[in-house]
């Protein structure tokens, strides 16, 4: 039985990559703070033949993050691929100085983006290294490469991600687990900005594909249109 877990589902991204594996035989467990949203990509995804189940959590919370992947494990026969890809929101974040803003942003995208993939990591990685075999990939945007000061705190974290992403890669080198960092420089499905490319969400979840099964010596695989 083969299974993939991911980490921050949307109804774009999440979705397109649950549909490229799930049409190859892939049980798909879907990780995400809302519920009903995962019910409706479940219940998409079932009408379309895929086997696929919700597991509701926050990745700031680290012990339902790391119950949930348990619970999808449990569900599926263990895990054969991590895809991490969640997006932060800061409207709650308040600050009194513009300092204290940098700060505080830059403190809770790393939470959000390199403490949660990590914890992720974590849960699976000991099953992967029993087995032999396994795939981690880690998504970021374009800031991750380009740093924009607009985007400065959610690029350090991705920067952070992507740093930690490719060492994993070479860390786990020998043992038959894939680590590599997908990192997306183009808008996905909505008109361009910013001299930004435009790309649909299949065609960015062939990218994930193609690593778990082509290029497992690759340890990052950046899209620009």
């Amino acid at each position: 039985m083969t299974s993939i877990a991911i980490v921050g589902a949307g109804p774009r991204l999440g979705l397109a990559i649950a549909r490229t594996f799930g049409s190859q035989g892939y049980d798909v467990a879907l990780i995400a703070r809302n519920r009903t949203k995962l019910d409706d990509l479940v219940s998409t995804l079932t009408a379309e033949g895929i086997t696929a189940a919700a597991f509701p959590a926050d990745v700031l919370d680290r012990d339902a993050l790391t119950q949930a992947l348990k619970d999808a494990a449990a569900e599926f026969g263990g895990i054969d691929v991590l895809e991490y890809s969640p997006s932060a929101g800061l409207g709650t974040i308040k600050a009194t100085t513009p300092a204290e803003t940098e700060l505080t942003h830059v403190q809770h995208e790393i939470e959000f983006q390199l403490y949660g993939a990590i914890a992720a990591t974590e849960a699976v990685l000991p099953a992967m290294r029993e087995a032999g075999t396994g795939t981690l990939l880690f998504t970021t945007r374009a800031t991750s490469m380009n740093p924009q000061p607009s985007t400065a705190p959610s690029g350090t974290a991705m920067a952070a991600l992507r740093n930690w992403a490719i060492n994993l890669h070479k860390e786990l080198a020998d043992t038959g687990i894939q680590a590599a960092h997908i990192g997306i420089d183009a808008t996905i499905g909505t008109p361009t900005f910013y001299g930004q490319p435009r790309a649909t969400a299949d065609q960015l979840s062939l990218l994930y594909w193609d690593l778990h099964i082509t290029h497992r010596d690759q340890s990052e695989r950046i899209f620009r249109g």
